[in-house]
C-alpha cells in the first residue's frame, strides 16, 4: 500500500488580515501553521508546506519540524502555483495527497486520518473531500495519485475545484464533526468571532 502525503499551501500573502500574518497566529499556544503541520505529522507519511521562499517568519514557524518545506517564488499568481510545486515536489512513491488549508484551526488529526481511511477503504482510487456534519463540502480533500498530473497543470486562484469538478462521478465525500471542514480564518473579523465562539 502506497505512502500518503500531505500538502499544506502557506504560500499566500494574508492581505485580507491587513497587515498580520494569520498564519503565525497563535492557536493552542502556536503559530497556526505550526500547527497544521504537526496535527498532518500525526497521521501522514509525508507532510509538505508550500511558503513564499526559504527566508519568509513562516519556515521559523516550522523550525525542528520534520516537513519538507517548498518554495513558492510565483506565490503572487495564485494559490496553483503553491498547488504545483508542492504536488511536484512531493517524493516519488506517493498513493495520495491530502490538500490541507493553513488556516483551517479546527481540523484535527482525527480529521485527517478520517479522509485518508475513507479512501484506503475503498477498492479503486477516489478523490475524498471532507465535509461539515450536515453535508456541506468543505477541506481537506484528498487526490490520488491519477490526479498528480491534473494539479500540476492548475492556473490560477481557484486551487483545485477544477479537478474536483472533472472527477465529480468519483468524488465520496467525508463528514466532520459540527464545522471542522468549514471553518477558515481569513480575516481579524472572523478571527475575533472565532475566539469568541471558543470562550462562549
Amino acid at each position: 500500500m502506497g505512502e500518503i502525503a500531505v500538502l499544506i499551501p502557506a504560500a499566500g500573502a494574508s492581505r485580507r488580515m491587513r497587515g498580520t500574518d494569520k498564519l503565525l497566529m497563535e492557536v493552542e499556544g502556536r503559530a497556526l501553521l505550526r500547527r497544521q503541520a504537526e496535527v498532518a505529522l500525526a497521521v501522514a507519511d509525508h507532510v509538505s508546506v508550500a511558503v513564499p521562499g526559504h527566508e519568509h517568519p513562516r519556515v521559523a514557524a516550522l523550525a525542528g519540524l520534520p516537513v519538507q518545506v517548498v518554495e513558492v517564488p510565483d506565490a503572487d499568481l495564485g494559490m496553483s502555483s503553491a498547488l504545483r510545486r508542492g504536488v511536484g515536489m512531493l517524493p516519488p512513491g506517493m498513493e495520495a495527497v491530502v490538500i490541507l488549508p493553513a488556516d483551517m484551526p479546527e481540523i484535527s488529526s482525527c480529521d485527517i486520518a478520517a479522509v485518508i481511511r475513507a479512501f484506503r477503504n475503498v477498492p479503486r482510487p477516489t478523490l475524498q473531500q471532507a465535509t461539515a456534519e450536515d453535508g456541506t463540502p468543505g477541506h481537506p480533500v484528498l487526490f490520488p495519485r491519477d490526479c498528480f498530473s491534473a494539479l500540476l497543470n492548475l492556473t490560477g486562484d481557484m486551487g483545485a475545484k477544477a479537478v474536483l469538478a472533472a472527477n465529480v462521478h468519483r468524488v465520496r465525500q467525508v463528514p466532520l464533526p459540527d464545522r471542522h471542514a468549514l471553518t477558515d480564518l481569513d480575516t481579524p473579523e472572523a478571527w475575533r468571532a472565532w475566539e469568541a465562539r471558543l470562550t462562549a
